[in-house]
């Protein structure tokens, strides 16, 4: 389900993040305020907890297209990813194993 999507308006923002969804196992187990913060990191370009090779993919992805994925742990030490489809249409918080 689409959720309000201030963050596209952030002025720090890499790119346009779309319309924003939840997976719903992904609602019933994060902390929704961590969540929060971990998408405007992405936004802004902090992939957070990713390896070397993910992070150069997502610089060449903001200068050529492509998928953008970030890692995040939230308070509880719950474990997300953050994923902004290649087109810049949807951004997606789902758990590992909603992948």
């Amino acid at each position: 389900m689409p959720q309000p999507n201030s963050v596209n308006t952030d002025p720090m923002s890499k790119f346009w993040l779309g319309k924003f969804y939840m997976t719903s196992e992904a609602g019933l187990k994060l902390d929704k305020e961590d969540a929060l913060i971990a998408l405007r990191r992405h936004h802004n370009g902090d992939w957070g907890d990713i390896c070397a090779e993910d992070r150069e993919a997502n610089e060449t992805a903001l200068k050529i297209g492509g998928r953008l994925l970030s890692v995040y742990h939230d308070r509880k030490g719950v474990k997300f990813y953050i994923i902004t489809e290649d087109d810049r249409n949807t951004t997606t918080v789902l758990l590992p194993s909603d992948y």
